[in-house]
């Protein structure tokens, strides 16, 4: 088959690989319909990612049809068209019961830091991802949900990563009715981060960002406020005076381990490896929040650690509350959102490129060029 291979920082190209095969009685094989580019396969591409190897296929938000089915699957059949979440979960261990998949420990036993991710290097497994002609789906009665017949691919495919990440992130903040909120980030996690809030009864969201299309793809897509950090003279301080001095009651941030913001962070982090890349939005929440408010952390942050200010969240009272998603949990909700037309899910796909074009489209997404809010792949051609 054709697969997105890495091939070492920065260097992404498309090659023949041998098809997956079913392992494991639980398996499916899936044929991908569609593949999405997230931004944090960015961090893989920019290798920040320890244990990436080379000849590694990234992707974990995808949709297929079942064409392969081990012997002990019940819930799916050949032909069956399914969203598949991006951690991998085993439905029983003691994390899984409890509702909370992004943590499951039978997917990926040989680490307590992640469950099992696809397409996420061998932190996470080493799993393979979907953007491929074909990907194995390990524990397939678990976490693949049935695409509705009504439905195409592209109405549902994010439910498979960054609709949820978005919407746990604005659940984490504890949006209560009338309560400000400020997303850090104004890509594809932080415009559903925006959406959600709204739906929790938000009384006003500020979105901030320092790319200009992406400020304005949000005022449209998610109606809310927005500021240009580089264009104000201490992001912090404007803020909380954008909030009576006191601050927002919730900040999320939606950004993770690559911000811009800080050079002191990026060259610590990103250059010298000093820490597990910038963590500046975290320090903006931190510093932004009110006394006593709520920090969601939903960007990416590899181990095993950062320097950030917990002195000062510990004597402003602030709760912090951060995870991978719990994808596989919220996505029937999130479905009667997209069918009910409170989400338009696909309307934030603004490029689509056939699988061998993908690295043109990984470095697109990652410089911020021609208006790229969200790339989708098509490795068998339009669905």
């Amino acid at each position: 088959m054709r697969a997105l291979t890495y091939q070492g920082p920065y260097r992404v190209q498309v090659e023949q690989k041998p098809d997956p095969r079913i392992e494991h009685p639980q398996d499916v094989v899936l044929k991908v319909t569609r593949a999405a580019i997230c931004g944090s396969d960015l961090h893989l591409l920019h290798g920040l990612v320890p244990d990436t190897r080379v000849g590694c296929t990234f992707g974990h938000e995808f949709t297929g049809v079942v064409e392969e089915v081990g012997q002990e699957v019940a819930q799916l059949k050949k032909g069956d068209r399914v969203v598949v979440p991006f951690n991998i979960s085993c439905g029983t261990c003691f994390y899984c019961q409890r509702g909370l998949t992004g943590n499951c420990e039978n997917s990926n036993p040989g680490s307590d830091v992640a469950s099992g991710v696809y397409g996420y290097s061998h932190t996470t497994g080493g799993f393979d991802g979907g953007q491929a002609e074909y990907v194995r789906v390990p524990f397939a009665d678990v976490g693949p949900m049935k695409i509705p017949d009504d439905m195409d691919d592209e109405s549902v495919l994010f439910l498979s990563d960054i609709l949820p990440t978005g919407y746990q992130a604005a659940e984490m903040g504890e949006i209560k009715g009338g309560e400000t909120v400020v997303v850090f980030g104004a890509g594809p996690v932080g415009l559903f981060a925006m959406k959600s809030a709204w739906l929790m009864g938000a009384g006003r969201v500020v979105a901030v960002d320092h790319v200009p299309y992406r400020l304005e793809f949000a005022r449209k897509f998610a109606n809310v406020e927005t500021v240009n950090f580089k264009e104000v003279d201490d992001i912090v301080l404007h803020l909380k005076d954008m909030f009576d001095g006191r601050g927002p009651d919730v900040c999320i941030d939606a950004v993770g381990m690559e911000a811009e913001g800080s050079r002191a962070h990026r060259v610590l982090g990103l250059g010298l490896k000093l820490e597990a890349g910038a963590p500046t939005v975290i320090e903006w929440c931190i510093n932004t929040v009110r006394k006593a408010g709520n920090v969601s952390i939903i960007g990416v942050y590899g181990p095993p650690w950062n320097f950030v200010p917990i002195g000062t969240a510990m004597n402003k009272g602030l709760t912090l509350r951060m995870n991978q998603a719990n994808t596989r949990r919220y996505m029937p909700h999130l479905l009667e959102h997209i069918q009910k037309g409170r989400i338009d899910a696909k309307g934030i796909i603004t490029h689509r490129f056939p699988l061998e074009q993908a690295p043109d489209a990984y470095h697109l997404f990652a410089q911020k060029r021609d208006g790229c809010v969200k790339c989708v792949l098509m490795p068998h051609g339009h669905a």
